[in-house]
């Protein structure tokens, strides 16, 4: 885990607890984290989640990977280091959401297993739930649906010898082992996932039935 560099910091208890904002709010914190290759429906199937609980009277937001890049972590590039780095960040981000009492709800390839354990200990520690969901999808179908064109050109950059590191090209994805949820973007509607997603809150007890 990244080390704190800055000295003399002392860490201050405010007056407000998790249990006050969770009573304010009519619900407890939670992190969902979608994870898979480019193209399978991440984005889709977490802002349709967010819809869905906004609707039912819940506060959720979604990080988006690409929304994120545009601020938060826009001086971070997609070596690993930086990979890396930008999973942190969001680890953090979302661990405040969730002590906040909102449902957080990610979208970012995450390619690296250690990174998205990493993010699972940041919230274990603080004990909020974090919930993996491997959105997955053959690459063969990524490629076709290939909606930002990034298929076509890590194939055509690796053809010229250049590559670009990109995942499931020439940068690899290392598939969750243990997800709560797997969804078979391929096989069912973002309708269908997110519903998956909602059944699965209510059985873990975050949200009624």
């Amino acid at each position: 885990m990244t080390e704190i560099k800055a000295t003399n910091i002392t860490w201050h208890e405010g007056h407000v607890g998790r249990e006050d904002r969770h009573k304010l709010l009519g619900q407890k914190g939670a992190t969902i984290w979608f994870t898979g290759l480019s193209g399978c429906g991440k984005s889709t199937i977490a802002f349709t989640v967010e819809h869905a609980l906004i609707a039912s009277g819940r506060l959720a937001y979604v990080l988006d990977g690409d929304n994120i890049r545009h601020g938060l972590n826009k001086n971070l590039g997609f070596s690993a280091s930086d990979r890396e780095e930008n999973i942190r960040r969001i680890g953090e981000v979302t661990k405040l959401f969730a002590d906040a009492g909102l449902f957080s709800l990610t979208s970012f390839i995450s390619p690296y297993r250690k990174d998205r354990d990493l993010a699972r200990k940041i919230h274990e520690e603080a004990g909020l739930p974090f919930i993996e969901v491997f959105v997955d999808v053959p690459i063969e179908i990524c490629e076709q649906r290939d909606p930002k064109g990034l298929y076509k050109k890590a194939r055509a950059a690796l053809a010229a010898g250049k590559g670009m590191g990109f995942t499931g090209v020439d940068d690899p994805y290392e598939a969750p082992l243990k997800p709560e949820l797997v969804l078979a973007n391929d096989r069912v509607t973002p309708q269908e996932a997110a519903a998956t997603v909602l059944a699965h809150l209510q059985d873990r007890g975050l949200l009624p039935r």
